[in-house]
């Protein structure tokens, strides 16, 4: 048998996907292992709607299991052992398996469940499982079987050239494959909402690009700073993306010195817009993605959202719109950018923040403030004057 770590990564919703069901494996089998490379002599293949990876012993199972966890797509990993596909064989790697847990935790009880995979194989999965049972009970006297809550259960997969054994199940996040839902640019903040709306989007398979807006000098660089940290952060699910950073500042002047000061979040928003569309267009992003949810800030109501919608031509993906803050700070920490969100540095839309923004704006009256300037050659202006960051995956995560 093969002497590297065995691991069987279960694809989730990639297995409702039908007739396209082999090309949502091969991508995910890629991801897989396109992310495991650094990894030494890994191997990656399909198999009956599963993926199974085989690792060198010179990286520790968590070390994979880490990987393999965070790549969209991936239900569940279960670190296995693997022997022939003969009762006695099984039985004994039973043994081994069990001793093993007992010496290492302690446990007293099991249960076996078996899966026959293999159809020829003639034994069924209930007599699999209670024969191989019967030659633990017979080898271990400190071992003792508990079908209800068992210290441990004891997985056997039965299949055609080998079996396998495993008692975890360790969840990924679910989802989709990268780059099987076309790409998108994230505006990304420095804030909680907007790093956990791109981790979304890029979870229901779509690839990111972001960029992010500063006002500098009145926005510092540290703020900056903890955009490319929280973009390093969102790479080690994304892969590596650009990151257009743009100066706003000289925009929100021009809309202050011309334009009724309840205006000016929504007019700054829908500049927003018009210049991530140009952006999403020139780097091939079909859609904008934002952290916006329904009324959470006088920018967020169902008015403003529509106002805002209405400066661009491509679909405005909100994932994050139904959410409430605390559903939506748990996220932040499970994907581990609350943190740092947190981190208190402003950004750009809280330069010249008025005292009393309009929360229901009428588009007549922003297209008449928009009359006085010139949006065509301040957004061309701003796109065209952007710098791109290359974001690689963070190492601290």
């Amino acid at each position: 048998m093969d002497n590297r770590n065995i691991f069987i990564v279960r694809c989730g919703e990639v297995a409702l996907k039908g007739l396209n069901k082999p090309y949502f494996e091969r991508m995910l089998a890629e991801r897989v292992k396109k992310l495991l490379r650094g990894y030494g002599n890994t191997d990656v293949r399909r198999e009956d709607g599963l993926i199974f990876v085989r690792a060198e012993r010179g990286y520790t199972r968590e070390e994979i299991i880490a990987v393999i966890t965070k790549v969209f797509g991936v239900a569940s990993v279960s670190p296995a052992e693997e022997t022939a596909s003969e009762l006695d064989a099984i039985g004994a790697a039973a043994v081994d398996f069990l001793r093993a847990r007992a010496e290492r935790d302690g446990i007293k009880t099991f249960k076996v469940e078996a899966k026959r995979a293999d159809k020829r194989f003639p034994v069924k999965s209930p007599e699999i499982a209670s024969r191989v049972g019967a030659y633990v009970l017979k080898v271990c006297d400190n071992l003792h079987v508990d079908v209800h809550k068992p210290d441990c259960r004891l997985f056997v997969d039965v299949r055609k050239d080998c079996t396998y054994l495993y008692d975890r199940k360790i969840p990924g996040f679910g989802g989709l494959p990268l780059g099987t839902n076309g790409k998108g640019l994230s505006l990304l903040s420095g804030g909680i909402d907007s790093p956990v709306a791109t981790f979304m989007m890029a979870r229901r398979g779509m690839r990111v690009d972001a960029v992010h807006f500063h006002s500098f000098p009145y926005t510092s660089e540290r703020a900056r700073e903890k955009a490319e940290t929280l973009a390093g952060m969102l790479a080690v699910y994304c892969g590596r993306f650009d990151m257009h950073v743009i100066n706003m500042l000289p925009i929100q002047e021009v809309i202050a010195e011309r334009c009724p000061e309840e205006e000016m979040t929504i007019l700054l928003r829908r500049f927003m817009m018009r210049i991530s569309e140009r952006v999403a267009v020139e780097t091939a992003c079909g859609a904008l993605i934002t952290g916006e949810n329904l009324g959470q800030v006088a920018s967020q109501t169902a008015e403003a959202l529509s106002v805002t919608d209405a400066a661009t031509g491509l679909p405005v993906m909100r994932p994050l719109i139904a959410f409430d803050k605390i559903e939506i700070i748990e996220k932040a920490k499970e994907i581990g950018t609350y943190e740092t969100s947190i981190l208190p540095y402003e950004d750009c839309c809280t330069v010249f923040l008025p005292k009393h923004p309009v929360t229901k704006p009428k588009l007549k009256n922003i297209l008449r403030s928009e009359e006085k300037l010139d949006t065509e050659a301040l957004t061309v202006a701003a796109a065209d004057s952007r710098e791109t960051v290359v974001i690689y995956p963070s190492v601290d995560m």
